[in-house]
């Protein structure tokens, strides 16, 4: 049974979708749909969000940096994870609620990233692109250094399982508010607009 609020939440996104346009939207969910078969179908594909996920990744080494070497090296991942989780918990208090199907899925894209990085933990065979990193990779270092290096491909699936589920969050929760764009008519204020949000 879905909680009071839970069930306050569903109608505030419903009520927040009145009016809105839904085709521009409608085309970001494909285009999240269509990044979803990509990472399923190549380990390595890499989207447009990538240079984003990668640049960071790359600052949460510098800010992890003084907690460690082992919280600065595993920082990236962090950073990297946590950005969209910070920027769902943003565009909630600004009541954008697509902004945040969309976070989801760019979440997903992050763990897709993640978890091809720790796959590659014992191949070592990614080109890696910091400076620093052609005698270093994060991955084998984090798990060697918890002696959990031999089960790389268990995280790798791991994170495929977890960005699988970020993207169907994103999707099912997209494609919802989508349809409600659809479906709700416009309020009075709005109906005479020629072009809603």
């Amino acid at each position: 049974m879905i909680s009071e609020a839970a069930a306050k939440l569903l109608r505030q996104a419903g009520e927040w979708c009145r009016g809105r346009n839904g085709w521009w939207r409608l085309a970001v969910m494909a285009w999240l749909g269509y990044l979803l078969v990509r990472h399923w179908g190549d380990p390595r594909y890499q989207s447009l969000i990538h240079p984003l996920n990668f640049g960071i990744h790359e600052l949460g080494h510098f800010l992890f940096m003084p907690l460690g070497q082992f919280i600065g090296i595993a920082g990236g991942t962090l950073l990297q994870l946590l950005a969209p989780l910070a920027a769902m918990f943003m565009f909630l208090k600004q009541r954008d609620y697509f902004a945040i199907a969309f976070a989801w899925g760019w979440l997903g894209t992050n763990l897709f990233d993640v978890a091809t990085y720790a796959g590659d933990a014992r191949a070592l065979q990614l080109p890696l692109a910091a400076p620093w990193a052609v005698t270093f990779h994060d991955w084998n270092f984090m798990l060697t250094r918890l002696g959990l290096l031999p089960h790389d491909q268990a995280f790798a699936a791991a994170f495929r399982l977890l960005a699988t589920a970020s993207f169907a969050v994103a999707l099912t929760a997209g494609g919802w508010l989508v349809w409600r764009m659809f479906t709700l008519p416009a309020p009075p204020d709005k109906a005479a607009k020629s072009s809603p949000e």
